[in-house]
């Protein structure tokens, strides 16, 4: 793993064991080239985790990196572009336990919706800069601010549940499905 998933992997994992039970069924929306779904999933046996990414050289990278991990319990990856309605998803309502989304928030477009600002501040300098990089970039990516994926949460039916700090600065949301 590179090393921002590598350095985020472990906390991250330590979060998830919180959540994930016998017989979880786990989305992972934008998996990337899948290091965390099969070093998560190794991890967490008694769940079933079913990665998923709109890039398709992205799902055959999945592929190819769960043939050579050969965990057991991760599905073949999935289609799955989050900036179209949940009905485009090819996922069933009720079929997943838990939605797994890992460093992608903040290099999507708004409507898709690691550090984050708090109250319309960001901080650390670092995060301040990566924000700014981020935009230079695409003008639609940046720093989220909790409050507002709060409130875009709560229009949705769910609740920030809890926030677990991260190593460098960065944050893990749980929210929950009222």
């Amino acid at each position: 793993m590179g090393s921002a998933a590598e350095r985020n992997a472990e906390p991250i994992l330590r979060v998830l064991r919180r959540y994930v039970g016998p017989g979880a069924r786990v989305l992972e929306v934008a998996a990337g080239a899948g290091l965390h779904a099969a070093r998560f999933a190794r991890a967490l046996p008694v769940a079933a985790w079913l990665p998923s990414e709109p890039d398709p050289a992205c799902r055959s990278r999945i592929s190819a990196y769960i043939a050579e991990e050969k965990p057991s319990n991760v599905l073949p990856p999935i289609h799955l572009d989050a900036s179209q309605s949940w009905e485009a998803w090819g996922v069933r309502p009720g079929s997943m336990d838990i939605i797994v989304n890992i460093n992608m928030i903040h290099i999507t477009p708004v409507i898709c919706t690691e550090p984050y600002a708090i109250n319309g501040q960001i901080s650390p300098q670092s995060n301040v800069d990566f924000d700014h990089a981020l935009r230079q970039r695409n003008p639609a990516w940046g720093l989220r601010d909790i409050a507002w994926l709060q409130q875009l949460a709560e229009a949705n039916g769910m609740c920030l549940e809890m926030m677990v700090d991260m190593p460098v600065n960065n944050k893990c949301l749980i929210f929950r499905k009222q």
